[in-house]
């Protein structure tokens, strides 16, 4: 049982089961307005993405087992609940889940998820540790709507703005989750951005671009008149639940995690 527990804990359950999630919503809502669409490829565009969640996560566990071990001996790894072997072998089933869903979609969502893998892939082995640690959460979170939209066969056209809505939300994000590790990660000498930045402007920068996110979209869809009931309730439910994370970054993440499904529906809804 620990070692389940464990192999769980490796793929770092909460952020998996909010970008699979934000992920079947998307998928859900495009395919609901576009019509016609398979549910088979809604079905194995979610795996795809869960195979890639699982991939990174133990991966990322793996590669930080030795930094883990100093600060952090609770984690699965050090704290001898897994081998850092089985980490790797959890890692490439997911990366095996992921092609082997993807394979079935076409060229082109197999080539935008392996994009968007091995962005993360680049973030756990060396980018994590420097002040470009950013970048692969403005690769890989660009890349996901783009990788829905192709996985269950509609217009990229669809999401063609959400990339570029998507990186400030995504540096936001980062940001949220490398503070709540800030002193672990500066007893090891990291680097990352918010060692530059510093926990308390962190903070700030963190809060500002999640929100300034939530409220320039609802804006503009209320502007153009297309921000009706459901998806005005969801925006005000990603809001608040960001709202609250000026407490600190571990109320912020989880907030964000809240934000990122609730507005990824409200967006679909909003722009169908």
């Amino acid at each position: 049982m620990s070692r389940l527990v464990g192999l769980v804990r490796l793929v770092h359950p909460a952020p998996t089961a909010a970008v699979v999630g934000l992920s079947l919503a998307l998928a859900t809502i495009l395919a609901a307005q576009a019509g016609g669409v398979a549910p088979w490829r809604i079905a194995l565009t979610v795996a795809a993405v869960l195979g890639s969640q699982v991939a990174t996560g133990a991966l990322n566990d793996w590669a930080d087992r030795e930094r883990d071990a100093r600060v952090q001996p609770g984690k699965p790894i050090p704290a001898g609940l897994v081998t850092p072997s089985s980490a790797l072998r959890l890692s490439l089933a997911g990366l095996a889940l992921q092609v082997v869903a993807s394979l079935q979609l076409g060229p082109l969502p197999l080539a935008l998820g392996l994009a968007a893998v091995a962005s993360a892939v680049g973030y756990n082995l060396w980018l994590s540790r420097t002040p470009l640690s950013v970048v692969p959460y403005l690769v890989s979170f660009g890349l996901l709507p783009l990788w829905i939209a192709a996985g269950i066969g509609v217009e990229l056209e669809r999401v063609a703005v959400a990339p570029l809505l998507v990186g400030p939300f995504a540096a936001a994000a980062h940001l949220a989750n490398t503070l709540r590790d800030y002193a672990a990660d500066a007893a090891v000498g990291s680097r990352n951005l918010a060692q530059l930045l510093g926990p308390h402007r962190g903070l700030a920068v963190a809060w500002g671009l999640a929100m300034g996110v939530g409220l320039g979209v609802g804006a503009g869809f209320l502007v153009a008149g297309d921000l009706h009931v459901p998806a005005a309730a969801l925006g005000v439910t990603g809001l608040l639940a960001v709202a609250q994370g000026i407490a600190g970054p571990r109320r912020l993440w989880l907030g964000i995690l809240v934000a990122a499904v609730a507005w990824t529906a409200a967006w679909a809804l909003a722009s169908g």
